[in-house]
């Protein structure tokens, strides 16, 4: 049975669903995206990811499809027609669709899509018995703060280290760790503070990491958002990465050097069962 697929305010089946080849996100990769997880049918950290999208999408000038609640609208109606119990829903907006040229007008009209994926998030082998990354060197546009469909890097990134059997690329710039290919890095150093890199232009506010943070916080954990090297990394007793599809992972090698005793840690156990408790709840 083919799964229901939303375009411009009709819910078509997927063999059916179309987009033009003028569209400036096929063209120019000039739209934004958004993932939120499903679990147990509950839309997870939602509220986080559409504003998310709403900001990107005003860092580039596109005007928000649909207002929010009509937004969350869509997503339960492809949840429900999809039988979606455990997965995920993404949505795309691109600016539109036009003959091809570098320069658009500004009454614009937005192309909207999103559709449904089935996916084992909760019980994922990766969830449970960890993953290892590998260190890509950071090639990505400047702006990596908007949540743009023009992921090449990523793409690349990604493909090149899961070739020798890695499940992540972590990419760095001048030394530091900026983030996961499609995820937020964690650390977990000797003297038991947790390390995250803070926003900024240079990485993706990630919901997850937001959700995770709160919890760190109420928790009375000790955390530092600032920069860190792979050394550091390698040298912490505990890393974790976090995103709408991968939650909280814990990550027990990178490269050739293994984390801990290369099982997951007390903390990142902690912090997962915390997280889904509450995303449950």
């Amino acid at each position: 049975m083919s799964r229901t697929i939303y375009i411009n305010g009709e819910y078509v089946a997927e063999e059916e669903a179309r987009v033009s080849v003028f569209d400036r996100g096929f063209l120019f990769g000039d739209g934004i995206y958004e993932v939120t997880a499903v679990i147990d049918g509950k839309l997870i950290d939602n509220d986080l990811h559409l504003a998310r999208l709403e900001r990107s999408l005003k860092e580039i000038s596109i005007p928000m499809p649909l207002p929010v609640d009509e937004i969350v609208k869509v997503q339960q109606e492809l949840r429900d027609r999809n039988g979606l119990t455990e997965g995920v829903i993404y949505l795309q907006v691109t600016r539109g669709e036009a003959d091809r040229d570098f320069g658009y007008g500004e009454d614009m009209k937005p192309n909207f899509i999103a559709f449904t994926q089935n996916k084992n998030l909760v019980n994922a082998n990766s969830v449970k018995n960890g993953v290892a990354v590998d260190i890509v060197p950071d090639n990505r546009w400047a702006r990596r703060d908007i949540k743009t469909v023009m992921l090449l890097g990523q793409v690349l990134a990604k493909k090149a280290v899961k070739a020798n059997g890695f499940h992540e690329a972590w990419l760095v710039e001048d030394g530091f760790v900026t983030e996961g290919a499609s995820s937020t890095a964690f650390i977990l150093t000797g003297d038991n503070v947790i390390v995250t890199r803070p926003n900024s232009h240079a990485v993706l506010p990630g919901c997850t990491r937001r959700a995770v943070m709160k919890i760190i916080e109420e928790e009375n954990l000790t955390l530092e958002e600032r920069l860190f090297t792979v050394e550091e990394a390698a040298a912490a007793q505990e890393a974790f990465l976090t995103s709408a599809s991968s939650l909280v992972t814990p990550v027990i090698r990178i490269g050739d050097r293994t984390i801990g005793d290369g099982k997951p840690g007390p903390i990142t156990r902690r912090l997962q069962g915390i997280y889904l408790d509450l995303a449950r709840a």
